[in-house]
């Protein structure tokens, strides 16, 4: 959808953005005093750009994810994906996911899609920004600069009793004062950045050439 919009006015929004200041997991409500988790993923390092097959440009999949150990009593996690960089008054979802099982290790490629209400094992898919359930695929302004899409997991103390497709303020605020550890990894996008994945170079981004189409 964003892609649509002409170069000139992402530029001129360079600077409307949510602010980091506004992720969830930088709030001391949600954090506070807790431990620490390493979230990674196969796909990206750490502060690099996601592949071009996980955004609006490509086939429009989220990534996986793995991560280490998470602290003893441990009950259940929870994943937030934000974008700070969005020009809006707050970052916007791309993907939210709660009660998944403490001995889960691991999302897989394209893991984070609609489930109704949840699985079998107790993890359920919250609304992302477009008040749908399931991955929002990355999609910044032509001209707007680099995005940063945030994953935040979130190991808590107890599972979550949140409504039927709750969005992200329903969940920052029933796991508010049980997060026992957390861990975050930062995926970058923009259409002007150069991409590479895991240190191999790809082509530049050419998304919002004729005939490119967001999925």
């Amino acid at each position: 959808m964003l892609e649509h919009l002409p170069r000139w006015l992402g530029s001129l929004m360079t600077n409307v953005r949510a602010g980091h200041a506004k992720l969830a997991i930088v709030q001391d409500d949600v954090t506070h005093e807790s431990g620490f988790i390493d979230l990674s993923s196969p796909a990206f390092t750490n502060g690099g750009r996601l592949p071009q097959r996980f955004t609006a440009d490509g086939e429009g999949v989220s990534p996986p994810l793995v991560w280490g150990e998470v602290p003893e009593g441990t009950v259940s996690l929870a994943l937030l994906v934000e974008d700070p960089d969005a020009p809006a008054p707050h970052p916007m979802v791309h993907g939210l996911i709660w009660n998944l099982p403490p001995d889960v290790r691991r999302l897989a490629e394209g893991e984070i899609v609609a489930d109704g209400f949840g699985t079998a094992d107790g993890r359920d898919v919250g609304r992302n920004s477009y008040f749908l359930e399931g991955w929002l695929p990355p999609d910044p302004p032509p001209g707007h600069g680099v995005h940063d899409y945030v994953f935040q997991l979130f190991a808590l103390s107890e599972a979550i009793d949140v409504d039927d497709n709750p969005g992200r303020s329903e969940v920052v605020s029933a796991i508010s004062g049980r997060v026992l550890a957390a861990g975050m990894l930062v995926g970058t996008y923009s259409r002007e950045e150069t991409a590479s994945v895991k240190g191999v170079p790809e082509a530049t981004a050419t998304a919002g050439a004729p005939g490119m189409q967001a999925v």
